[in-house]
């Protein structure tokens, strides 16, 4: 059973560290080997039932990172070359 998965009760109530995290990528690629080798196998009732788990384990951590304060997007101070005056080289020559 999935990490993710906690009883209504106890839900809210569990601290979100690193480990916590860890521990959902490694069970994420876990399931994604599992998938893979079902999916050799022709086994798609199981791939299913392995996909929701790691949809429902990809949409926990991305929860987590959207209500993380220390989630800051990278700094875009450095002068940018802007192109957008001139269109897109396509096949090696620019368009005019």
């Amino acid at each position: 059973m999935s990490i993710v998965f906690v009883p209504k009760k106890l839900r809210g109530k569990a601290k979100i560290n690193q480990e916590t995290i860890q521990r959902l990528l490694d069970e994420n690629d876990q399931l994604i080997r599992c998938i893979t080798e079902y999916q050799q196998k022709g086994r798609a009732v199981e791939c299913v039932q392995y996909q929701q788990i790691l949809h429902r384990n990809i949409v926990y951590l991305a929860t987590i990172a959207d209500a993380s304060p220390d989630n800051t997007p990278p700094s875009t101070d450095s002068p940018s070359n802007d192109t957008s005056a001139s269109p897109p080289a396509v096949n090696g020559h620019r368009g005019t």
